[in-house]
């Protein structure tokens, strides 16, 4: 098993560090989940990635905690 760093990135107009947090968490909680990220592994190699909406969807409705190969 490997691991990854996976960073999402929005700019926002606030005032101080913690509104613009803030904004991140309301957009996060009422809105749809990002589809762009960077991915940075192990060796800091790092990979911008663009989900597709309807693959991604499918994923997230698995249980992946099932499958033999995440023990």
């Amino acid at each position: 098993m490997h691991k990854f760093t996976v960073t999402v990135t929005r700019e926002f107009d606030a005032d101080t560090a913690e509104e613009a947090a803030l904004l991140m968490y309301q957009e996060l909680t009422n809105g749809r989940a990002p589809l762009e990220y960077s991915v940075t592994d192990e060796t800091r190699v790092a990979t911008g990635l663009t989900l597709d909406r309807e693959k991604a969807d499918e994923f997230a409705s698995t249980d992946h905690t099932a499958d033999p190969g995440n023990w």
